[in-house]
C-alpha cells in the first residue's frame, strides 16, 4: 500500500511537470532530465492504476468470464453499476442480466455487506474505508449485440457488458488484465502495458475501447504516421491481405474531410461468423460482423468496405465531436437528442464519398447506391409523417417493420438525405467554396470533446462558411418532414434520376410477403397503396386469386398475368377465418431509377460535381441501356 501512494505522488508530479514546459534552452534541458527520471520511476512501479480489473477466461467453453474489480482505499461505501446500454446502439439492453455470483471483500479478505438496489446497481457497505475488491461472473454469449461473447476460440469484450464501474471513480485511470488460454493473443485500441494487459485514462475510454482476444488473423500497417491493425476472428471467404491493403487506402482519405486524427492507433476488428451481422464504432477501433461467406463477390466485398468506411467516419463524427445531449454519456438511461441524424445519417452520407475518393468504389457503383437510396426514400410513406429530428429523438423507442415504413423514418437513411440536401445547399450558397465536408471539419476543429454542439452551432457554422442564414432551411428540412426535388437537386451536378429506357410497367399489389408453410403471408402493406385501400393488413394469409390457389413460390408468375387497372378477388385467412377482398392493381416499374450523367454537362455542372464528390466529372460516354 505504501508503494501505491508513492506511485500516486510521482504520477501527479509527472503530470504537473509535463504540463508546465518552459520554452528556454536551459530550462528545456532541465525539464527533459526531469521527465526522463519520472519515466524511469514510473516504469519501476509497473502499470498500476486507480481502478484495477482482471478477467479470467481460462475456461471459456461455457461462455463465462470471472471478473474482479479493485477500488482503492479511502472512499467508504461504494455503489458499483453495470451500464444499461452500450455506445453506438441507442437502445436499453439491461446488460446486468448476465451477472451472477456477486461478492465484495475488503483489503483483508473480509466479506462486505451489499445490496442489489436496482437492476444495474450494487450498493456496498465499507465501514473501514478500505480497498474494495468486487468479484462476479458474467455470461457472455451475445455475439450479435456486440457486447460480450466468450467461447473456446475467442472473447469479444465491450466494457459496457463486462466491467462494472463506480460512478465516483469514473474519471480515474483503469487497468485491465486478462488471463486467457496460452494460444490466445489480445488486441485493443487502448494502450498496452504488457501481454494481455491494457490501460486507459478513465472508464469512458475503457467503454469505447473493446478487447478482442483469441485466435485471430492479424495484419499491421502504417499510414500517415498512424498505426493500424486488422484483426479477423473466424473463417470465411475473405482475402485478408487485400482487406488490409484496401483499408490502408481508405484511412488516409479521411483527411479530405477533417484536418488531423483523433487517434494514434486504430484497430479494425472483424468477425467472420454465422448468424451475426452489423458493426459498432468506437473511440480507437471498430467491430464489424459479417456472415462468413459474404466477403465476396465484388458486391458483397464493397458492402464490407462500406461498413468499414462508415465506422471510420464515426471516429470523428460521434467519437471526437457529438451533440451536447450525448457529450457525457449517462450509462444508466436513455440519452435523448434531436441530432442523431447528424451522428448517423451524415456518417452514412460520407462513407461512399471516402470509398470513391480512395479508388475503392467506381463512379458507376456510387451512382447505383445513390439511386437505390433515393428510390427507397421516395417510396417510403413515413417520410411524409416524421421529420428527421423527431426520428433522432425517438431512436430509443423506434419500431421496425410495417409501422416504421408507413409512419416513420430512420436516422440513417433520412439523415443521409438531409445531409445530401444541406451539402448541395451550402455548395450553391458558397459558390462551391464550402460544403458539408467543411462543416464537419469545423465541428471537429471547434466543438471537439469535451466541448459539444447543438443545432444552433451547426447553423452558425454553416453561415460562417457560406454567408447565408440557415434558420429557414433548418425549419423546412430538419424540423419538418423532408421534401426534396431530386431532379432539380441532381441537375446541379450534371446528373439525372430516371428509369432505364427498357423499363416497363407491371402490376403492383402494394404489399410484401413471405412464405409461411407455402402460404403468402403479408409482411408489409404500404400506406395508401391499393392493398391498403383494399383493406389488407400484415399477417393476412392469401390462399387464392380469383378462386385459384396461390403460393409464395408461384406469386410472381401469377401476378405477371395481370396489368394495372385490373381487379381481382383475393381469398385470405385472417385470425383463421376465410375472407375475400377486392384489389385493383396499380402500376410500378420493373426496374429502379438510375442516376446518370447528362450528355452535355456544362462547365458549371462539372465544377459542382468535383466540389461535391472530390473527383472529376466522368467524361467517358456511357453505354446505352
Amino acid at each position: 500500500m505504501i508503494s501505491y501512494y508513492i506511485f500516486i505522488i510521482i504520477r501527479n508530479w509527472y503530470i504537473i511537470t509535463k504540463n508546465t514546459l518552459i520554452l528556454t534552452i536551459k530550462q528545456d534541458h532541465i525539464m527533459k532530465t526531469k521527465l526522463s527520471i519520472a519515466a524511469l520511476l514510473l516504469a519501476s512501479f509497473g502499470a498500476s492504476a486507480t481502478v484495477d480489473y482482471k478477467i479470467d477466461l481460462s475456461t471459456p467453453e461455457h461462455h463465462m468470464g470471472e471478473i474482479t474489480m479493485t477500488l482503492p482505499a479511502g472512499s467508504g461505501d461504494a455503489t458499483v453499476m453495470m451500464p444499461a446500454w452500450r455506445t453506438g446502439k441507442y437502445q436499453i439492453l439491461d446488460l446486468a442480466n448476465g451477472v451472477r455470483d456477486f461478492e465484495a471483500v475488503d483489503d483483508k479478505g473480509n466479506k462486505l455487506s451489499w445490496q442489489h438496489t436496482d437492476k444495474s446497481s450494487w450498493e456496498i457497505i465499507n465501514p473501514n474505508k478500505s480497498a474494495i475488491t468486487v468479484s462476479y461472473s458474467v455470461y457472455a454469449n451475445e455475439l450479435g449485440l456486440r457486447t460480450r461473447h466468450i467461447d473456446d476460440t475467442h472473447a469479444y469484450l465491450d466494457a459496457t457488458g463486462v466491467f462494472m464501474y463506480d460512478p465516483a471513480r469514473r474519471n480515474e485511470d483503469v487497468s485491465v488484465k486478462l488471463n486467457v488460454p496460452k494460444s490466445w493473443k489480445s488486441y485493443s485500441g487502448m494502450d498496452s502495458a504488457g501481454t494481455h494487459h491494457f490501460v486507459a485514462d478513465n472508464y469512458d475510454v475503457l467503454v469505447d475501447s473493446p478487447i478482442e482476444t483469441g485466435i485471430s488473423t492479424v495484419f499491421d500497417f502504417k499510414e500517415d504516421g498512424k498505426d493500424y491493425q486488422l484483426v479477423i476472428w473466424g473463417e470465411g471467404n475473405y482475402d485478408a491481405p487485400k482487406m488490409a491493403e484496401d483499408l490502408k487506402k481508405l484511412v488516409s482519405t479521411s483527411q479530405n474531410i477533417w484536418q488531423g486524427y483523433p487517434y494514434d492507433k486504430y484497430v479494425f476488428m472483424v468477425h467472420a461468423t454465422t448468424g451475426a451481422r452489423g458493426a459498432t464504432e468506437h473511440l480507437n477501433s471498430t467491430i464489424i460482423q459479417r456472415n462468413r461467406f459474404t466477403f465476396a463477390p465484388r458486391k458483397q466485398y464493397l458492402s464490407f468496405l462500406g461498413t468499414a468506411a462508415h465506422e471510420l467516419v464515426h471516429t470523428w463524427n460521434v467519437k471526437a465531436y457529438r451533440p451536447g445531449d450525448l457529450a457525457t454519456y449517462d450509462y444508466q438511461k436513455e440519452n435523448y437528442t434531436d441530432l442523431l441524424w447528424i451522428s448517423e445519417g451524415s456518417t452514412s452520407y460520407f462513407q461512399s464519398h471516402l470509398l470513391l475518393q480512395a479508388g475503392l468504389m467506381k463512379q458507376k457503383e456510387f451512382f447505383e447506391q445513390l439511386a437505390k437510396r433515393i428510390d427507397g426514400h421516395t417510396h417510403k410513406p413515413g417520410r411524409k409523417v416524421q421529420s428527421v429530428n423527431e426520428s433522432s429523438h425517438e431512436s430509443w423507442i423506434a419500431k421496425g417493420g410495417d409501422f416504421a415504413n408507413n409512419h416513420s423514418v430512420n436516422i440513417y437513411s433520412e439523415g443521409f438525405m438531409a445531409s445530401l440536401a444541406l451539402d448541395f445547399q451550402m455548395l450553391k450558397d458558397s459558390n462551391l467554396k464550402a460544403g458539408y465536408s467543411e462543416l464537419h471539419n469545423a465541428l471537429y476543429q471547434q466543438h471537439r470533446l469535451p466541448k459539444s454542439f447543438n443545432a444552433q452551432d451547426v447553423k452558425n457554422l454553416a453561415k460562417s462558411l457560406t454567408g447565408k442564414d440557415y434558420s429557414t432551411w433548418w425549419q423546412q428540412n430538419v424540423e419538418t418532414p423532408l421534401s426534396i426535388d431530386f431532379d432539380a437537386l441532381l441537375e446541379n451536378a450534371g446528373l439525372t434520376f430516371s428509369y432505364p429506357k427498357k423499363s416497363k410497367g407491371i402490376a403492383d399489389t402494394g404489399f410484401s410477403s413471405r412464405d409461411s408453410g407455402g402460404l403468402v403471408t403479408l409482411t408489409r402493406v404500404v400506406k395508401d397503396s391499393v392493398a391498403w385501400q383494399a383493406g389488407l393488413t400484415t399477417g393476412d394469409q392469401i390462399v387464392a386469386i380469383n378462386g385459384l390457389k396461390i403460393t409464395q413460390s408461384s406469386l410472381k408468375t401469377r401476378l405477371a398475368q395481370y396489368k394495372a387497372g385490373e381487379t381481382v378477388t383475393l381469398s385470405l385467412f385472417r385470425r383463421d377465418r376465410l375472407e375475400e377482398k377486392s384489389l385493383t392493381f396499380a402500376e410500378k416499374m420493373d426496374k429502379i431509377p438510375q442516376v446518370k450523367t447528362v450528355k452535355d454537362a456544362t462547365k458549371a455542372q462539372k465544377s459542382f460535381f468535383k466540389a461535391w464528390l472530390g473527383v472529376d466529372f466522368p467524361e467517358k460516354k456511357e453505354k446505352k441501356d
